[in-house]
């Protein structure tokens, strides 16, 4: 079968994507929506006139980009909800608040990546515990004001944001939380990325025939504060960027980067289908390394393994 493609590509800009569309009485949520790609993702849905709310830990900051998107598209679309994907007692809120209010688009846009060895307020270890664990508890207390977003023709839709670093580990199901293996703050990134991946093929198993379809992004490299963790010999010596700081050819930036989560929440040809791995707006084909810096590998889409992590993220959220 061939994959899905699309009339965009690797450097289009997320606007472009939305030109056509109107999302005018859509409602969306971006998590991690006040900086990076999150801020152009919930720009474009704005801009097409979906309400948007910025799921943030940082309320201050928050409100700067709702501010600062609400003037660039000339309507109050855009608000601010407290949400703290460590804290699972914090999404459990945010869950509680907005109800069964249809939702027709859920982009899990947040992440920590390639931080030190740290904990959520849950003891959970903090690049899956928040990048995972808190993203599962979010969609899946969601899953019924998605529901409620189900129009007819047009299913409502869950974002989950991956990354390239899923090639680094899959889920260690023995130690996902790092408790008796020594800690590789790039191997615990690639798992978390991974189980993104996962939840999206889960997630989607269980709610595409009630209306609500899930699939992965890869939204490529961009500079954003993503890299918070990283010093910048590090990135010199990854080859993100040369010694005077310009980042290396192949980067994107963030309006490009937002491109593909947009995409994947309104482009007609992803109607009905879901559990895929997207990226550069198409479906990603399997992983070849003689072409390393595009595909997909097995582990992230192996509907084994979203069972089994589904059934850890029940256990360790109580939901689900």
């Amino acid at each position: 079968m061939s994959l899905i493609t699309s009339a965009f590509g690797a450097f289009t800009p997320a606007a472009d994507v939305v030109a056509d569309h109107d999302l005018m009485g859509r409602t969306a949520i971006v998590t991690g929506g006040a900086t990076g790609i999150g801020i152009e993702t919930a720009r474009a849905l704005a801009g097409a006139g979906a309400d948007v709310t910025l799921a943030v830990r940082n309320r201050a900051a928050g409100e700067a980009a709702a501010a600062d998107i609400n003037a660039s598209v000339g309507a109050e679309r855009v608000r601010v909800g407290n949400l703290d994907l460590s804290d699972l007692a914090s999404v459990a809120a945010f869950v509680t608040t907005w109800g069964e209010t249809p939702l027709h688009i859920l982009v899990n846009n947040a992440g920590v990546m390639a931080c030190p060895l740290s904990y959520t307020a849950n003891d959970l270890e903090m690049q899956i515990g928040t990048n995972h664990f808190g993203h599962f508890l979010l969609g899946v207390g969601l899953a019924r004001a998605l529901m409620n977003g189900e129009e007819a023709g047009r299913t409502a839709r869950l974002v989950s944001l991956s990354s390239i670093g899923h090639r680094r580990s899959g889920v260690n199901f023995d130690d996902p939380h790092y408790r008796t293996r020594a800690y590789d703050k790039w191997e615990s990134y690639g798992q978390a990325k991974t189980a993104n991946a996962l939840f999206a093929v889960g997630f989607n198993a269980r709610f595409a025939e009630l209306g609500v379809t899930a699939n992965a992004v890869m939204p490529g490299g961009i500079m954003t504060p993503l890299q918070r963790h990283l010093p910048r010999e590090e990135m010199i010596a990854m080859g993100w960027m040369d010694e005077a700081g310009k980042v290396r050819d192949g980067f994107k930036t963030p309006q490009q980067g937002a491109s593909t989560s947009v995409w994947a929440a309104v482009g007609e040809e992803l109607e009905g289908v879901g559990g895929l791995y997207l990226e550069n707006c198409g479906q990603a084909p399997a992983f070849d390394a003689a072409n390393p810096f595009i595909g997909v590998m097995d582990h992230a889409l192996d509907p084994e393994a979203a069972e089994r992590l589904w059934a850890l993220s029940a256990e360790t959220t109580g939901v689900g």
